[in-house]
């Protein structure tokens, strides 16, 4: 059986993980800061189409599909969608996460009826998510897919630096198909360096908010 994150509630309805000391979105406005890292920083939506396939370190409250889903907009076909999280939320506490986004209620309520804690497959609207449950230095690497796109949101590197290795950034390439992408809020030097290492070109580009830098990577 997973284990479930443990969360605190601060500002007004925000998650905080009790183990990394850190909230799951931003405390600005966690659906913009998402457009602007994860879909702006994989050049999507411009880039989406039947068969599409994003990859995520850190699903989290779900956002960054629910963002995904609401700039699929009336495409046809599907896209498939696997994330890498340790620790799944549960059904109710993502509903009151998600409770703060108005605007993208009815793909909240499309991943709340299909949601399982336990991870494994579900279809949520055009998006077949897989959620593999655990370490995602231990289940990434024996992984058979290749990410069109990659969504780095595990929590801040100087909080879960385990999910900012060189190692894993490795494994991303590894699992990344020719020319792909992958997006990130953090402008840590020693995640840039090890995408670099990777097999990545990273640019450091503005960031959202107050954050003045984030980092986006292309496949070479």
């Amino acid at each position: 059986m997973a284990q479930q994150a443990q969360l605190q509630w601060r500002d007004g309805g925000v998650p905080v993980s009790t183990r990394f000391d850190d909230p799951y979105f931003s405390l600005e406005n966690g659906l913009d800061e998402t457009r602007h890292v994860f879909l702006g920083g994989n050049d999507l939506p411009e880039r989406l189409r039947d068969g599409f396939h994003i990859a995520e370190l850190g699903f989290g409250t779900g956002l960054n599909l629910l963002a995904t889903l609401e700039a699929w907009g009336e495409r046809p076909g599907a896209f498939r969608y696997t994330s890498f999280e340790a620790y799944p939320m549960g059904r109710n506490d993502m509903a009151r996460a998600l409770s703060a986004f108005a605007g993208i209620r009815p793909f909240a309520d499309l991943l709340l009826a299909a949601w399982r804690a336990d991870g494994g497959e579900m279809q949520v609207g055009p998006a077949r998510l897989e959620v593999v449950v655990g370490d995602a230095r231990e289940t990434l690497p024996g992984w058979q897919g290749a990410a069109d796109a990659w969504y780095l949101d595990g929590f801040s590197p100087a909080k879960n630096p385990e999910l900012w290795q060189p190692e894993l950034m490795g494994d991303v390439a590894a699992h990344t198909t020719p020319g792909g992408t992958a997006a990130t809020y953090t402008a840590a030097g020693f995640v840039r360096r090890g995408l670099d290492a990777a097999g990545f070109d990273v640019e450091r580009v503005p960031g959202y908010g107050r954050k003045r830098h984030m980092t986006k990577a292309r496949l070479r």
